[in-house]
């Protein structure tokens, strides 16, 4: 059994700061169709810090931060960091005559560098032709990590249109099993399922377009228990029907917590306040409770109270 030393020398040998891969942290956070905001949110900082690390702007952060973007990507620390471990620089050796290098060592970086950015370009245009034919819409779900059962959470979905003749199209959602659909804007087209909801945008309108929409989670649910999202937009164009799907995140994690409390420490701070202030004003009359958050905000924090399933302030 590990001795309390033992334990004190292994804590001491973690180092606090670590290398991060910006490239990996962005691939994995695309292939989960992750979204800057949904990381920024779990972590606890910005999404313009989140974008610096992404693009090595910072090669090295804090280990406790790094070990939050693991969790947000749902991956192991080891995934998103560089392999060569990070170590305090070291005084310079005075100068030393060394040998020139052979030739073939002078040239492997060169070549190496070559073949990347041959791959880099080759990625770059399929990405590109891969697009061709496809969706002229970009559909991403905007939704809070957190709730708590018997609470209202906001969701929006952000269509960007990209076809010239700003068609109509269709917005399809399915929400999780025995949540309440409340209300949005704009309303929905015939009554909304069980299951799923749906939109109807017409034709016509410039820049992108916003679907608010709330739901109660079940009483019932369980703290620790997850909810599900899913969901495509439809663009008939002509006799062509062309299908995508909403990208962002789509799940929450029942936990008691508000859904302004984006990084889940049990308090609304001065970071989540404005946020969800700005998201009250575009989804008024949506049944979002703003003074139930600035009185949250104002205090020093909240608990949970699971069986009166309410939010207490603490003082």
């Amino acid at each position: 059994m590990e001795t309390q030393d033992e334990k004190s020398e292994r804590e001491r040998s973690v180092p606090p700061i670590v290398a991060i891969d910006g490239t990996a942290i962005k691939r994995i956070r695309e292939a989960k169709k992750l979204t800057q905001l949904y990381v920024a949110s779990v972590v606890g900082v910005t999404t313009d810090t989140i974008s610096r690390w992404e693009n090595n702007r910072y090669p090295t952060i804090k280990r406790d931060n790094a070990e939050k973007v693991a969790t947000a990507l749902e991956v192991s620390l080891e995934e998103i960091l560089k392999p060569e471990p990070v170590s305090e620089p070291e005084p310079e050796p005075e100068a030393v005559p060394m040998l020139q290098p052979p030739r073939k060592q002078r040239l492997a970086p060169l070549v190496l560098a070559v073949g990347l950015g041959t791959l880099l370009v080759a990625l770059i245009v399929g990405a590109v032709l891969s697009r061709r034919g496809a969706a002229e819409l970009v559909a991403t779900r905007v939704l809070p990590p957190f709730g708590a059962p018997g609470q209202l959470v906001p969701v929006q979905v952000k269509v960007d249109r990209r076809d010239g003749e700003k068609s109509g199209f269709i917005v399809k959602e399915r929400i999780p099993a025995g949540w309440r659909f409340v209300a949005s804007n704009p309303p929905v087209a015939g009554e909304a399922g069980e299951r799923e909801v749906k939109w109807l945008i017409p034709p016509g309108g410039t820049g992108p377009v916003t679907i608010s929409y709330t739901l109660t989670a079940p009483r019932t649910l369980l703290l620790g228990s997850q909810a599900d999202f899913g969901g495509e937009v439809i663009l008939s164009h002509g006799k062509a029907t062309r299908r995508g799907i909403i990208g962002g995140p789509a799940r929450i994690v029942v936990n008691g917590r508000h859904w302004a409390d984006t990084n889940g420490d049990g308090r609304i701070d001065d970071n989540e306040i404005m946020p969800a202030y700005y998201l009250c004003e575009e989804m008024k009359g949506l049944g979002l409770d703003w003074k139930t958050i600035e009185t949250i905000w104002s205090g020093a924090g909240y608990t949970w109270n699971d069986k009166l399933k309410v939010f207490e302030v603490v003082k």
